[in-house]
């Protein structure tokens, strides 16, 4: 694939392939519903939407990806289903993504979801349909936002306000001391590497090293996979993070839970790191993987930077006339 710079075409290849994937979006006959589920258009969020920055805080889309999204939840529910599956905590991808209005939300890579609300119409429920349950030994059920209690106001990094639905993670008795013991063995490993810290989630904790000089940041990396090991957790290893969750959860397993939720007839994802893999692999022949940057990978095509994949969400949602 050619690299390609700031307004210039995207490969002839994935061209091709986006316009291949919108034709499969559900028709209207006569005016009446669209016969079959909705496309399933999902991203990750950081490296992808939004570029890579040594403040996890400070991330924030580019304004042509937050642009071709909203483009994209324009066509409605009945066609195209925007989701974000990120590692982030759920309630941090909510508010730094700034999602539009019907984005479904998978946060902690799968074990917690949710979804950004329609406004509430007085003296009724939310619109829209939402998620129903995490990843790790849930439906994945499609429930309309009325029938889950929970929804809140959220004020987001772009300023605005919306109401999202947010499904915790519940942990039982055992999941929780081994949390504690992940946690504090991390915040051990951490502790003598200069740059390093620990980042806590429900049912995960992250050792983050991206500020950390070589080779201690690598030594801290491999201890912390080996302590994942030694607890029985599960340990996932991404760039310049070593997360060890107490849950069994990937992003491959959402994806997989929404397609099915949804009914979605094919997949598009977008992602860059090692994690995003999982969600690769469970792609099928009329579903569409594009790995953002560099590195092997199991997807089908590839683009440069975020700034590329802004490019492939805007040419999808002009092939979709949105």
């Amino acid at each position: 694939m050619t690299a390609s710079g700031p307004g210039t075409a995207l490969d002839g290849g994935l061209e091709r392939d986006l316009a291949a994937f919108a034709a499969l979006a559900p028709r209207t006959p006569d005016g009446g519903a669209p016969a079959g589920g909705p496309l399933l258009v999902a991203s990750d969020f950081d490296g992808v939407l939004a570029p890579l920055g040594d403040d996890p805080l400070a991330s924030r889309p580019t304004p042509a990806s937050a642009a071709a999204l909203a483009r994209l939840t324009t066509l409605g529910p009945d066609r195209v289903r925007v989701a974000l599956v990120s590692g982030r905590r759920i309630e941090d991808l909510a508010r730094l993504a700034s999602p539009p209005l019907g984005a479904l939300l998978v946060g902690s890579h799968g074990a917690e979801t949710g979804e950004v609300l329609a406004p509430a119409p007085e003296g009724g429920p939310a619109d829209g349909p939402g998620v129903a349950g995490g990843a790790d030994g849930a439906d994945g059920a499609v429930a309309g936002a009325g029938d889950a209690p929970g929804a809140q106001s959220q004020v987001r990094a772009d300023g605005t306000t919306a109401r999202v639905r947010l499904v915790p993670v519940a942990l039982d008795d055992s999941q929780t001391t081994l949390l504690d013991r992940v946690t504090q063995g991390l915040e051990e490993i951490a502790a003598p590497v200069e740059g390093a810290w620990v980042e806590h989630k429900p049912s995960a904790a992250v050792l983050h090293t991206r500020l950390s000089p070589q080779p201690a940041a690598d030594e801290a990396s491999a201890a912390a996979a080996r302590l994942g090991d030694e607890l029985g957790a599960h340990a996932m290893t991404g760039k310049n993070v070593v997360e060890i969750a107490v849950t069994s959860t990937s992003k491959g397993i959402a994806l997989d839970a929404l397609r099915t939720s949804l009914g979605s007839p094919a997949v598009l994802y977008l992602g860059d790191d090692v994690t995003d893999e999982r969600a690769f692999a469970v792609l099928g022949a009329s579903d569409l993987g594009i790995k953002v940057g560099p590195g092997e990978t199991l997807a089908r095509r590839r683009v440069a930077d975020p700034a590329e994949a802004a490019r492939a969400l805007t040419a999808l949602a002009d092939l979709l006339g949105a």
